[in-house]
């Protein structure tokens, strides 16, 4: 007598793999800078993380100077990167990079954040001047600047944005800088341009074909006293007075070059 054969166990079906995170970089740089007492500026806390690495120059009288300086190559898609900067109480604090910050495409596809927060306490005096950013094509980035002042604080604020090296279509950037001052809103503005933004960034209303766009912001309480008039600085470039001790300076430019001489012209107009 033959036995039937065992019946059949229904195997389920094999799920696909889940895909894997993005792998993207992780790096805060912290500066904190205090009125040493004697007329300069002692930075107890300065360190860097990965591709932030922090350098301390030789700055003006009274000032800590501190250059920012790629490690590594950063921000690629997946990375978050953080500058951090206090300056307390009567401190003077300047910033800057080393070179051009470049927004690369990462492996998948994720997009990356650059965040730079400032705070800025009674008295204290900040000028942050990093060189360009440039949106690299395939790239997709977010940089988010937040700046906190104190009533009696002074910032003076450089960015400068170039869409896609030479002959080169841009990547996704998309840019937000908010800036308080007394607890009350100052500016809150934001900007996106590139393949995905909303249509009309490249038209006529806003960027008019040009490829680098910057601005600079001065916070001063002098100018309360006497606001600077509106201007206009050029074909491509003006000068708004914000409801507040401040001037904002908007302008275009064909190429980095072009827009670091207008504002420069700015930057000597507003900070003698």
């Amino acid at each position: 007598m033959t036995s039937a054969p065992p019946a059949a166990v229904p195997v389920a079906p094999a799920r696909p793999a889940a895909p894997l995170p993005a792998a993207g970089v992780r790096a805060t740089a912290r500066i904190h800078a205090t009125a040493d007492g004697r007329g300069g500026t002692a930075l107890p806390v300065l360190a860097g993380e990965g591709p932030l690495a922090l350098r301390r120059t030789r700055g003006e009288a009274g000032e800590a100077s501190v250059v920012l300086v790629g490690a590594m190559t950063a921000p690629l898609g997946g990375d978050h990167l953080t500058v951090r900067a206090a300056a307390g109480p009567g401190a003077r604090l300047s910033l800057a990079s080393a070179a051009a910050t470049l927004a690369l495409p990462g492996r998948g596809g994720a997009p990356a954040r650059y965040d730079v927060e400032l705070a800025l306490d009674e008295g204290a005096s900040v000028r942050w001047l990093p060189e360009p950013l440039v949106s690299v094509r395939g790239s997709d980035l977010s940089v988010r600047t937040r700046i906190r002042l104190a009533p009696t604080a002074r910032l003076v604020l450089r960015e400068e944005q170039v869409l896609g090296r030479a002959g080169e279509e841009p990547g996704l950037l998309r840019s937000r800088l908010t800036v308080t001052r007394d607890g009350r809103p100052l500016l809150d503005q934001e900007l996106a341009c590139g393949p995905g933004a909303p249509g009309g960034w490249d038209g006529p209303a806003v960027l008019a074909g040009h490829r680098a766009l910057g601005q600079l912001l001065v916070v001063d309480p002098a100018f309360a006293a006497q606001p600077p008039p509106a201007a206009v600085l050029g074909e491509f470039a003006v000068a708004a007075p914000l409801a507040g001790p401040a001037v904002l300076v908007t302008a275009l430019a064909p190429d980095a070059l072009l827009l670091r001489e207008r504002l420069d012209e700015a930057l000597r107009a507003y900070c003698p």
